[in-house]
């Protein structure tokens, strides 16, 4: 695959683009939408800007050098790790939601204004790199009943990670986390982290304490949004950390090219 230079990132293109995606997204007429392909392992140009993006000093004061990996890889690191993309955003277009979804959908032109989020979604602020393995993080924040595939409960994951506590009754992933350590070791800390993935709009100025998105304790059982209203928030929520950290980004990469 083909390196790119930093400056060649743009932070609006949408990885849906870059993929069959789109084909047939609405074939079963109800207010589930699905791409016929993930732009997480499909797009090539999300591939890219992930390995320049990141290549770069750790908090640990060596350097984050990411390759392409073979057939079977996405992106290697030092130490053998092995790495894939996730989006840390999501819709909630499963069964669980649906009749939240459908309520939804009566108070907006649905499919136009979903196939907007998403492709907001699909941007680079939207994604993030996990490292990738048997029952790996990017999975499990999927199907544990306690994350349900929220960011801001993952995050909380991680940032209770790096006060050690591992514990399953106070941090459902601490166990893969744990799983994990030689990666999460690489960012030092919480902030450490935090600043890396520049995630500082998900947390407090002292970076003590995670921005919940929904009003649920940590860590309920099923935590979706359960109402119209609070999907909607839930919308607004992920849609400002995405722009935030497009900007984000956007300075990083103007910083980088200035000097």
């Amino acid at each position: 695959m083909t390196l790119i230079s930093l400056q060649e990132i743009k932070t609006n293109f949408d990885f849906t683009t870059d993929c069959i995606y789109w084909d047939g997204f609405w074939s079963d007429g109800s207010v589930f939408g699905s791409g016929k392909n993930d732009p997480d392992s499909a797009s090539k140009t999300l591939k890219q800007y992930h390995q320049v993006l990141w290549s770069k000093e750790l908090p640990n004061g060596d350097i984050f050098q990411l390759e392409f990996g073979g057939p079977y890889d996405y992106l290697n690191a030092q130490n053998g790790l092995r790495l894939s993309s996730d989006t840390i955003v999501t819709s909630f277009m499963h069964g669980k939601m649906r009749g939240v979804l459908e309520e939804a959908a009566k108070q907006v032109d649905w499919r136009p204004w979903l196939e907007n989020i998403l492709r907001q979604f699909y941007t680079i602020g939207g994604t993030i790199l996990f490292p990738r393995h048997t029952r790996s993080l990017n999975g499990q924040r999927g199907m544990n009943p306690f994350i349900c595939d929220r960011w801001d409960l993952t995050l909380e994951c991680i940032r209770r990670y790096y006060e050690g506590i591992i514990d399953r009754e106070n941090n459902p992933l601490g166990w893969v986390l744990e799983t994990d350590k030689p990666f999460f070791n690489l960012f030092v800390d919480f902030r450490g982290y935090c600043d890396f993935f520049f995630l500082q709009d998900c947390v407090s100025e002292d970076y003590k304490s995670v921005k919940m998105w929904l009003p649920t304790e940590p860590f309920t059982k099923y935590p979706y949004p359960a109402t119209a209203e609070e999907y909607f928030n839930w919308i607004e929520q992920c849609l400002a950390f995405v722009k935030n950290r497009n900007k984000r980004i956007d300075n990083y990469i103007a910083m980088r090219i200035s000097r």
